[in-house]
């Protein structure tokens, strides 16, 4: 738990401070960031990416003496990480650049109840993996909406965009996602018959 003076030691800059928190919560900052990015490298510099803007909001904040960011540490990290993510161009373009394989014959009948996968009875290995393989606006939805349980509207916001790009984006999310699932667990079986 924070203490006010630890709040105090971060107001003034202290790097030990700043240091100890960032080794508090670097396990949940990690496992957010993979979730969002593409590669371990991409998640590894989101890390450092959130964690820098929530020190940065929190000394720039004139009443942080009475924030208690402990509470607010998880929501502004995301927030940050889905920033970061949203700011690689590279990779949007990149994703931008891959067309529709013109198929029309489509299954959704995994989502003919508006229910979700149970990401309790998949591997996290499996779910990581998937998640990454998704194009990036198609990423951020689903970790905002689905897995960190933001409305829509909320997905909208932080992301800024319209909430009929984030309807459709999630549409895309939970096919592709799926797929992707069906592919990591197929891959994992060929591996194992070796």
């Amino acid at each position: 738990m924070y203490t006010k003076e630890t709040n105090a030691l971060i107001l003034k800059n202290d790097k030990a401070a700043i240091k100890e928190v960032f080794e508090k919560h670097f396990g949940k900052m990690a496992s957010i960031a993979i979730r969002y990015c593409k590669s371990e490298a991409q998640a590894n510099e989101a890390v450092n990416f959130g964690f820098h803007e929530f020190i940065t909001k929190l000394q720039q904040n004139r009443n942080a003496q009475a924030i208690d960011p402990e509470q607010t540490f998880e929501r502004d990290f995301i927030r940050s990480c889905a920033a970061f993510v949203k700011g690689i161009s590279s990779e949007y373009y990149v994703a931008s650049t891959v067309y529709a394989s013109g198929l029309t014959n489509k299954n959704y009948d995994l989502f003919e109840t508006n229910e979700f996968i149970d990401f309790a009875l998949i591997d996290n290995e499996v779910l990581i993996r998937s998640l990454q393989q998704l194009v990036p606006s198609q990423r951020l939805v689903i970790n905002l909406h689905v897995i960190d349980g933001n409305s829509l509207d909320e997905t909208a916001n932080i992301i800024e965009a319209s909430l009929q790009t984030v309807k459709s984006s999630l549409e895309k999310a939970r096919y592709n996602l799926q797929k992707n699932i069906e592919k990591c667990y197929k891959t994992m079986k060929n591996e194992q018959s070796l």
